[in-house]
């Protein structure tokens, strides 16, 4: 599994209505082609970059940025989140 969660917190929610990107707890073995497939497998959406980093408790993060300008909103309200 490539994916884990969505990392929704405040910080990263601006993202989502100012540059559609939406951020995701993911393996830490997990390239970015497979965070890219994954994300676009899942959602329908197309995935123009995939940048990641660990976070201070250990898990790596990836921040997804979309072609569709609301694609990130569409993808949280799917889940439920915003």
């Amino acid at each position: 599994m490539v994916l884990k969660y969505p990392h929704a917190t405040e910080k990263a929610t601006t993202g989502v209505e100012n540059e559609s990107k939406l951020q995701f707890i993911v393996n830490h073995k997990a390239t970015k082609p497979e965070i890219k497939k994954a994300v676009e497998k899942m959602f329908g959406q197309d995935v123009t970059a995939v940048r990641t980093m660990m976070t201070n408790k250990g898990e790596k993060k990836a921040i997804v940025s979309f072609t569709n300008d609301k694609a990130a909103e569409e993808i949280l309200s799917r889940l439920g989140i915003m």
